[in-house]
């Protein structure tokens, strides 16, 4: 379980085997090529539906529209920390004494 804190505050608990998943990883590259369709799915894929709503409710606009383009740079933030954890990880070798 990796703990994340985006740049905008929003914090949430991602369990890392969700991120073994050739569907999330389809949904990303889609996302990258511009579908925007697949926003929704990824977001509870990587985050489960009550961080879904968190993540919603963290980026609510006051009107209460929730912005795609919000949600978008949440996960993308999401994703780089996870990868920034991951290079801070200490590697096998580094761990023998």
């Amino acid at each position: 379980m990796a703990e994340i804190i985006t740049s905008t505050g929003f914090i949430c608990d991602i369990d890392e085997s969700r991120l073994d998943d050739m569907e999330m990883l389809e949904d990303v590259v889609a996302l990258d090529k511009g579908d925007g369709l697949v926003l929704p799915g990824l977001i509870r894929k990587l985050l489960g539906e009550k961080g879904k709503q968190e993540l919603y409710d963290h980026v609510r606009a006051a009107d209460g529209r929730v912005p795609m383009a919000a949600c978008a740079a949440e996960i993308s933030d999401i994703f780089n920390e996870l990868k920034e954890a991951k290079n801070n990880r200490p590697r096998r070798s580094d761990r023998r004494g």
